[in-house]
């Protein structure tokens, strides 16, 4: 397994528009930054202009003495706080964090257009305020919806009621604000919910084509699972090329592993899908006003082993109330804390393969397809 040093001094390759439409004006560091009210930034960013075989290509990314000091290493954990930010009170400045660190990106971010880029940052915006809120009733082997917005097809799942707005449908469904209820969810699905209100509702606004085509597509069946990574995101980095460890991006998903075979045989507990709100926090979709930081995330998965026990079926269980407690006393030690995180801080291993190599960090992040007219690069299946 790669080692988490080896990613310290990957070099920011930022944003990168390439466009194969000559009559388009040359693009412009300006035009990037003022979009996101962050031309104060001009001095911090580098940019590079080429026009090659009638594709221009535009890239913008933070100087790399400016990251190391933002975000040494590329851990971007702690770049509100660094920044000041108020990611809860402020929009824009929720704005800010998920544009700085697409510029320090060690992958280059790319994009057919300038449009595409500003709907990919307010995509991920919509995605981390919807994550916030999310709150659902945790269980592996049930799930409800609001029946007044969902219907249970045998074959293909839920779908959505006819004459009920997507949105509205998945609003409901996972915001008991909105609701007044709480529905029974795994986080896996939890996570396409949440991915798909933040894109939907981009969507609705930027491309009501492609949002009337979903919003047929989800009345007639579902897209989940495999099929809806592949059909509604992109990734980046690889086992064999992780990521930087610590680099997320406001609005990606991640998986944290559990490394402890015996206890990810237990229903649910293989490991934890989540959403990277800013701000050094990760969703909580089951008690969404204490949301983890990655080192409580860490010391939960640990813990799982130790609540791990056979119900009366004999099926194996996590007593999760037991490892609550654990937490609890373990952060009381430092010393374990630090023990037990410098084992799970690694990077994880392939599926199926338990040693003591592996930790629980994914070496990948997942973020939304493009969907502007033109050049989304999002095909819906027939239904």
């Amino acid at each position: 397994m790669p080692c988490l040093e080896r990613t310290a001094a990957i070099v920011c390759r930022g944003i990168a528009i390439c466009d194969n439409d000559e009559s388009i004006a040359p693009i412009e560091r300006d035009d990037i930054l003022g979009l996101f009210k962050a031309l104060d930034l001009a001095s911090d960013v580098q940019v590079e202009s080429r026009l090659q075989d009638g594709i221009r290509t535009f890239r913008i990314w933070l100087k790399e003495s400016r990251a190391m000091q933002w975000a040494p290493g590329f851990d971007t954990l702690k770049l509100s706080h660094t920044l000041h930010l108020d990611t809860m009170g402020c929009p824009d400045d929720l704005t800010r964090e998920v544009v700085v660190t697409m510029l320090m990106g060690p992958v280059a971010f790319e994009f057919p257009s300038v449009q595409e880029l500003a709907c990919a940052v307010r995509i991920r915006c919509n995605v981390v305020q919807a994550a916030r809120i999310t709150s659902l009733a945790f269980h592996t082997s049930e799930a409800e919806r609001p029946e007044d917005c969902w219907a249970y097809d045998e074959d293909y799942g839920f779908i959505v009621r006819p004459g009920v707005s997507l949105v509205t449908a998945l609003m409901k469904a996972t915001q008991p604000a909105f609701s007044g209820a709480l529905f029974s969810f795994s986080c896996y699905r939890a996570s396409e919910y949440v991915i798909l209100l933040g894109m939907a509702q981009e969507m609705e606004r930027c491309n009501p084509d492609l949002y009337a085509q979903l919003q047929q597509l989800w009345s007639r069946r579902p897209i989940k699972s495999g099929e809806f990574h592949d059909v509604f995101l992109r990734e980046q980095g690889s086992m064999a090329d992780p990521l930087p460890p610590r680099f997320f991006v406001p609005g990606d998903r991640t998986w944290f592993r559990n490394p402890d075979e015996a206890s990810a045989d237990a229903s649910g507990f293989e490991g934890s899908w989540v959403m990277y709100l800013g701000g050094g926090l990760f969703s909580n979709f089951w008690q969404h006003d204490q949301p983890y930081t990655m080192e409580a995330k860490c010391l939960e998965i640990y813990h799982w082993r130790d609540g791990l026990y056979r119900d009366a079926n004999g099926d194996e269980r996590i007593d999760e109330a037991k490892v609550a407690q654990l937490v609890e006393r373990t952060l009381q030690n430092p010393t374990e804390v630090a023990r037990i995180l410098k084992r799970m801080e690694r990077f994880r291993e392939p599926r199926g393969v338990y040693t003591e190599v592996g930790g629980c960090l994914d070496a990948t992040r997942e973020f939304a397809r493009w969907v502007c007219p033109g050049t989304t690069d999002l095909v819906l299946p027939a239904a």
